[in-house]
């Protein structure tokens, strides 16, 4: 997905990841936030959520209406110099001519939808994506450690949007609206065929969320070839998250030195 040579398909779907920066420059993100979005990337790849694909961005901490963004790079690769920053609407501001993702829109409309969210993660973790796509079984959360995934969580159908002969990706607004209609309130969506999107109030916490997507999936395939599970009670859930909420940076910490290669 670095491709570079331009060509339309469809309604409003461009193929060109190297996008003219567009909008004025205005005070630049925080060094450390910019920092913490390049860990962040290394993270989730150590952690088995993201390999050569897949992104985390974070709400720019000096402009709620734009947010960062790697440049088109796999994510154990980025360093802060491929932050970029965006508007909403998906166009860069100092992309300089290096490439940009597809699947930008995903972020932008995401945060727009929802003012509460200071960080979103898109990924093709291996244990949800079967979750996608077979209906008659939910992914529900199965432990304390993914109360954040509530009762159910909802499943976003993307030919009701685009048809039967898209290649599955959301490569404009429009799209990106659906899906963020589609997550609504939630903290998690999978996304049929693909992968899921886990947002969170803050960008660790939206790690740790991306990473308990892919530990409850395990776990409950596993349940359920033993038989019957018992899922967390919306209740429990809700207190479990709350709960849990308050120990990310033991998470992250172990993480973090486990990216760097100190464990």
């Amino acid at each position: 997905m670095n491709a570079s040579v331009s060509g339309q398909h469809g309604e409003g779907k461009s193929f060109t990841s190297m996008v003219a920066d567009k909008g004025e420059r205005g005070e630049p993100a925080s060094r450390a936030l910019v920092e913490e979005l390049a860990l962040a990337n290394h993270i989730l790849f150590r952690e088995g959520v993201v390999d050569g694909f897949g992104h985390v961005s974070a709400r720019h901490d000096k402009r709620p209406d734009r947010f960062l963004l790697a440049r088109n790079k796999a994510p154990a690769l980025v360093t802060p110099d491929d932050i970029i920053e965006f508007d909403f609407d998906g166009n860069p501001v100092n992309a300089n001519g290096r490439t940009v993702y597809l699947e930008r829109f995903i972020h932008g409309e995401l945060y727009r939808a929802r003012p509460d969210v200071m960080s979103v993660v898109h990924s093709h973790s291996p244990a949800v994506v079967p979750f996608s796509v077979v209906k008659k079984s939910p992914l529900r959360p199965i432990c304390h450690m993914s109360g954040f995934l509530g009762e159910e969580v909802p499943n976003f159908e993307i030919r009701d949007h685009a048809g039967d002969e898209s290649d599955l990706l959301i490569t404009n607004s429009r799209l990106g609206a659906a899906l963020a209609h589609t997550l609504g309130g939630c903290n998690c969506a999978l996304m049929r065929g693909h992968g899921s999107t886990v947002v969170g109030p803050t960008l660790k916490e939206a790690v740790y969320r991306a990473v308990y997507t892919e530990v409850n999936a395990r776990l409950q395939s596993e349940a359920m070839r033993l038989g019957e599970p018992t899922f967390l009670t919306a209740g429990e859930a809700r207190v479990s998250a709350a709960n849990i909420s308050s120990q990310i940076n033991r998470a992250w910490d172990f993480w973090r030195m486990r990216a760097e290669g100190k464990l």
